[in-house]
């Protein structure tokens, strides 16, 4: 699994990954659904072998303001690790191209905090008129699976020749799609959780055969167990799992030498968001964050950086965007009802509202959506929290206090003898 570096710290006593500041192993699987700083964006569970996308990010020359794509993104643990990566001054692309998996895509987007995201659905071909828009781009591609049959015997049973080849052809389309798109200059991250040359190396010529490239080399620690391997100049890495803790994998670096320099992006452009009524300006102190417009959309007042407002609206005018930036409050009228997911901000101001510990009962009675006591005899909206970690908002009436959970994000199991968390063992 992988901690949220703004919201929970690595237990000091874990087993590391150690290709991943963040990433630890556990000796064994715990009832996540059992523990409410879960549901709440604090870690996110992972394949180990696939947190190596750290150490290629790391290898791009650092710089501000960067626009970066994760191009098939759900459910969404790559799109959280970036977003813990990118300077507040980037901004994170997370598409999925499969309708049905957006909304989990999205959830856990939310659930990590970030306001500097835009979420969308669109084919890999969508994002070919945004010529040298990006400057990073990650390509974790459909693939025939190979580096997961140690742990799921359906894959096994899945394959075939014909499949690998069919994955190579359709991931040679996504990448043909894509790459007008990255500007002269930028990086692609590309990946697979097989072991297939034709889905791997052989993709890679035929990339560096077609572009003018240049392969970036991505330093490792001998005890990783991870696989260089070279292909006409071309450099790959791979996992495998009787060499590396963790599940088969693949991935590469390169950058890009020839295209646009960069995406004509107008300021000028005319918004297609509606701006913040002016009777809401006191939320802007709800964030401790200065770089930050607001917008009204449907009843719900959103945040999202100032400086990036002319890439959403170009982005808007090509892709079909689901979501973007953090959802802050919604308003009835003059009155303003603070969102869940602003509960969940790494950008939420501390002293804006009062927040009370609850106990672990409590905490999964808040997530089942449950009625639950408070202490507290402060009326009104009242942030509740679990070892420290924000859950969520109550509406305290003194006799009782109002849930305001999101239902459909509810814990529907019944609670059973609670165990201690595993963080606290």
């Amino acid at each position: 699994m992988r901690t949220n570096p703004r919201k929970f710290n690595v237990p000091i006593a874990s087993e590391r990954i150690p290709w991943c500041d963040t990433g630890i192993f556990l000796n064994e699987r715990p009832s996540f659904t059992l523990d409410p700083i879960f549901h709440s964006g604090a870690y996110y569970v992972q394949e180990a072998s696939s947190m190596f996308v750290e150490q290629a990010f790391r290898q791009i020359e650092h710089s501000k303001n960067r626009i970066v794509l994760d191009l098939c993104a759900a459910p969404g643990g790559k799109s959280t690790h970036l977003l813990s990566l990118l300077d507040s001054s980037d901004l994170l692309v997370a598409n999925e191209v499969i309708r049905s998996r957006v909304s989990v895509l999205d959830e856990n987007i939310r659930k990590w905090g970030h306001q500097n995201v835009v979420v969308c659905s669109n084919d890999p071909a969508d994002f070919s008129d945004l010529d040298g828009m990006f400057d990073v781009m990650l390509v974790d591609a459909p693939c025939s699976g190979e580096g997961l049959f140690r742990r799921d015997a359906s894959a096994i049973q899945q394959w075939s020749v014909d499949n690998t080849n069919l994955c190579s052809t359709r991931q040679r389309r996504i990448l043909a799609d894509v790459w007008p798109a990255l500007k002269n200059g930028g990086y692609l991250i590309y990946s697979t959780c097989t072991f297939n040359p034709a889905e791997n190396e052989e993709n890679l010529k035929w990339l560096a055969e077609n572009n003018e490239v240049e392969s970036i080399r991505i330093p490792l620690q001998e005890n990783w167990g991870v696989e260089e391997i070279e292909t006409d100049g071309m450099f790959g890495y791979r996992f495998l799992p009787h060499k590396v803790k963790g599940e088969g994998f693949f991935l590469t670096l390169i950058r890009k030498k020839d295209g646009s320099d960069s995406y004509p992006i107008s300021k000028k452009m005319k918004s297609r968001f509606e701006n913040m009524p002016k009777q809401f300006a006191e939320i802007r102190n709800w964030l401790s964050t200065s770089d930050s417009g607001f917008f009204a959309k449907s009843e719900f007042l959103i945040a999202f950086p100032e400086s990036k407002i002319p890439v959403l609206n170009a982005l808007s005018e090509q892709l079909r965007v689901i979501s973007f930036g953090l959802p802050v409050a919604q308003f009835k009228k003059n009155d303003l009802l603070p969102e869940h997911t602003f509960a969940l901000s790494v950008d939420r101001n501390p002293d804006v509202f009062e927040s009370i510990e609850l106990d672990l009962r409590d905490a999964l009675l808040f997530q089942k959506k449950d009625e639950i006591r408070i202490s507290s005899t402060t009326k009104g909206w009242l942030l509740v929290k679990y070892q420290g970690v924000p859950l969520g908002f109550v509406k305290n009436l003194g006799n009782r206090a109002n849930n305001y959970f999101p239902k459909e994000w509810r814990i529907r199991m019944t609670l059973p003898e609670l165990p201690e968390p595993w963080y606290r063992l």
